[in-house]
């Protein structure tokens, strides 16, 4: 086993310290804070609470297709009606478009070299 490989390895129970730091000295905390907003989908007026990170994604991807965050929620909901029936958790869908949202945009800056930003 290589070096690298075999100081990377621990005992079970044993503390591991980690080579990123997803939990940044710096990190706003108010992005975990979560937010009850009042939307409307396709015509229903409803209320989703996320917290704010999330809602600065959704409007990261209402600005990327020119439109509002109500219309892309709409959008959702109406695609995942269409497509699969309806979703029992609204709320941890749009988590998921999100993050998948984030990654696609982080894979394309990948091909392209440039840094996501």
């Amino acid at each position: 086993m290589s070096r690298s490989l075999n100081q990377s390895l621990c005992k079970p129970g044993e503390p591991r310290g980690i080579d990123i730091d997803p939990f940044e000295s710096d990190f706003n905390m108010q992005l975990a804070q979560p937010l009850s907003r009042s939307v409307r989908l396709n015509g229903f007026a409803t209320c989703l609470r996320l917290e704010n990170i999330y809602w600065a994604v959704l409007e990261r991807i209402a600005r990327a297709n020119g439109c509002t965050v109500n219309s892309v929620l709409s959008h959702v909901d109406r695609e995942v009606h269409l497509r699969h029936g309806g979703v029992k958790n609204f709320s941890g869908l749009v988590r998921v478009i999100c993050v998948v949202f984030l990654l696609n945009a982080a894979d394309e800056a990948d091909e392209e070299g440039d840094p996501v930003r």
